[in-house]
């Protein structure tokens, strides 16, 4: 059994650390001490300088960088490669991995080529007995389930965006990087990233975003979308919808907030015309402050909500916009 946590160093393009990815410190700091190892982070990419000094600050032991354009975009083809080498190096235990599209991506592939356990969706990770044991949320959020692997190999688990607070950073914290030497030939490389387009509103990831706007059925038609993005603007903000928008096809899935989505714990959320089914709200509850807009006063979104607005979005939406203009052009 390895003696050591890793963290995969989730980036984005620009070469910083993901929010998502910083919430795994807090967790990765306490199983490291648990069974007396170090806390490892593997990070890969173009340009990692300012990920190599925030996860000093947030408290690696240990950091391992490999630095080539093949790494500036996340594919499972280079990542694997890379992964798995820093495993080797590190002598894991435990691999932790944000539920990111990536991070989901990742451990799947490298635990499914190595016939390891991987434990998906967690909450709650800790190491009892020998074992790794992780707690996730179940028919939709209602109840919570129990996942067990043995620690007689390296166990993958990839932690729920919001389930961990972020430690205290450690400013002026450093720690040795050292050089990961990862061997990538082009033959293994199938996939080539052309280019990324994102759309005009809602361009902030929805997991890192302080402010989102969820767009639900409440707006009646996908003519009418454009008005969540405008508000989503109006805070610099990101823009989501729930399952039943995507499902008509009037946002793409990769939009979707909810059980089958992406999991956000914003500062503010905006609901807009967002009934508040299960579906969606279990991956929307670690939002700090919940405002709803429906005319439904009965909705189920009210039930969450710190402050709720009863009547016409199509009435108070264009007065909100007008408003937070107003008041961040001041």
């Amino acid at each position: 059994m390895g003696q050591n946590i890793l963290i995969f160093g989730e980036t984005n393009a620009d070469g910083y650390l993901r929010a998502s990815t910083e919430e795994l410190f807090g967790v990765g700091r306490e199983l490291a001490d648990k069974i007396g190892g170090l806390l490892i982070v593997a990070l890969f990419g173009g340009e990692i300088g300012a990920a190599q000094a925030r996860v000093a600050e947030l408290g690696a032991d240990r950091v391992l960088a490999a630095t080539a354009d093949q790494f500036i975009d996340i594919t499972v083809d280079a990542h694997s490669i890379g992964l798995e080498t820093a495993i080797g190096v590190s002598d894991a235990a435990v691999v932790l991995l944000s539920g990111t599209t990536a991070g989901r991506d990742l451990a799947g592939f490298v635990s499914g080529k190595r016939g390891a356990a991987h434990l998906v969706d967690a909450v709650q990770v800790e190491i009892e007995n020998g074992e790794v044991v992780v707690r996730r949320p179940v028919f939709q959020g209602k109840l919570q389930a129990e996942a067990h692997a043995k620690l007689e190999e390296t166990v993958f688990v990839t932690v729920r965006s919001g389930s961990y607070e972020v430690p205290a950073s450690q400013s002026g914290r450093q720690v040795d990087v050292e050089a990961l030497s990862v061997e990538l030939n082009d033959a293994d490389l199938r996939v080539k990233v052309v280019d990324l387009l994102e759309s005009k509103a809602g361009s902030a990831n929805l997991e890192a975003a302080d402010v989102v706007v969820i767009g639900g059925r409440g707006l009646g038609e996908a003519a009418n979308f454009p008005l969540a993005e405008r508000l989503a603007d109006a805070f610099s903000g990101a823009v989501g919808a729930t399952r039943a928008v995507t499902d008509l096809g009037w946002r793409p899935h990769y939009d979707q907030v909810g059980q089958t989505g992406r999991t956000i714990a914003p500062k503010l959320y905006l609901g807009v015309g967002v009934s508040g089914a299960v579906q969606h709200t279990v991956g929307m509850r670690g939002s700090e402050t919940v405002v709803a807009i429906n005319r439904d006063p009965d909705a189920p979104i009210f039930k969450l909500a710190d402050f709720g607005v009863v009547g016409d979005l199509f009435e108070i939406v264009p007065l909100l916009i007008e408003r937070v203009r107003e008041a961040r052009a001041k």
